[in-house]
């Protein structure tokens, strides 16, 4: 009479056992909890209907109302912060990324004199803090006439977003194999058309994240857009949102519910560069 014996799963290296296993999903579960509860706490806030009821959270259960998403979309600019969030965030985001993409490209590729002390110097840039600058940047942009301008406001953040992106797509652009130039350069194109026809395609997960990144730059940034930007119809949602508070009141289950709604634009962009958002950032630090 022959015994069978039931074959042991041998475990892969590295692989959790199920405690193990468990131990990680319980983890993360409880990150995600943690991450996830300012959010949805904020969306709580926003259902009450006086200012005064994040005090008592709990009356909130017997009245939710979404009375102040209806207040805030009928009578506050809230389309007029929309449209001048897109306008400042978008502009930066589309000329940001193109002048850090061709800088970053540049350094990359090209060996001219002074290349390394020129990406030292963008680093530079990101040392000063913002009330150091924001006296000469207003000096400069009242000189160009551009206070209470969308350019203005699009360069400035250029300024902070640009040095950032040229060093990561830098390091994404030094991860693309030189052939690749080479061989563009064998199929008769210059320098500007391998670029844009051949190594662009390639760092699409690179650019994601540079634009993810200018993007909220410019989405979330309050100092420069509450000092150049002098007309409620321009002010950006950051600025709109100080509005709800006053030296006497503070409204802010209107503030809870302006957040929410700020959220869409933000959450609508990051879907649209998600797919190589997570590449991008782990790529550009593969080589050096």
């Amino acid at each position: 009479m022959s015994t069978t014996t039931t074959p042991h799963r041998t475990r892969r290296r590295g692989e959790l056992g199920r405690t193990g296993a468990l131990a990680s999903h319980g983890i993360l579960i409880v990150a995600s909890l943690i991450a996830l509860f300012p959010i949805a706490w904020l969306v709580f806030l926003s259902l009450g209907p006086d200012s005064d009821d994040y005090l008592h959270p709990a009356g909130i259960w017997k009245k939710m109302t979404l009375g102040n998403y209806s207040f805030v979309l009928q009578h506050t600019e809230f389309f007029d912060w929309l449209k001048s969030s897109l306008i400042v965030s978008l502009g930066t985001t589309v000329i940001g990324v193109t002048i850090a993409a061709s800088t970053g490209y540049a350094v990359s590729r090209m060996r001219f004199p002074g290349y390394r002390k020129f990406m030292w110097v963008l680093l530079v840039t990101q040392m000063f803090p913002i009330a150091v600058l924001i006296v000469p940047m207003y000096q400069i942009l009242a000189d160009l006439q551009l206070i209470d301008s969308y350019l203005g406001l699009i360069l400035v953040y250029c300024s902070t977003a640009v040095p950032y992106c040229a060093w990561l797509l830098k390091g994404y652009f030094d991860t693309i194999p030189f052939e690749i130039d080479e061989a563009g350069r064998v199929d008769g194109l210059n320098p500007f058309g391998t670029f844009a026809r051949l190594i662009l395609p390639l760092a699409k997960p690179g650019l994601a994240v540079a634009a993810f990144y200018s993007f909220l730059t410019a989405f979330g940034e309050v100092a420069f857009a509450s000092t150049f930007m002098l007309s409620d119809t321009k002010y950006t949602f950051a600025v709109g949102l100080q509005t709800f508070v006053s030296e006497h009141d503070a409204q802010r289950n209107l503030m809870a519910a302006t957040a929410v709604l700020i959220a869409i634009p933000v959450a609508a962009f990051f879907y649209l560069v998600q797919k190589n958002l997570v590449t991008g950032l782990t790529a550009g630090g593969t080589k050096g």
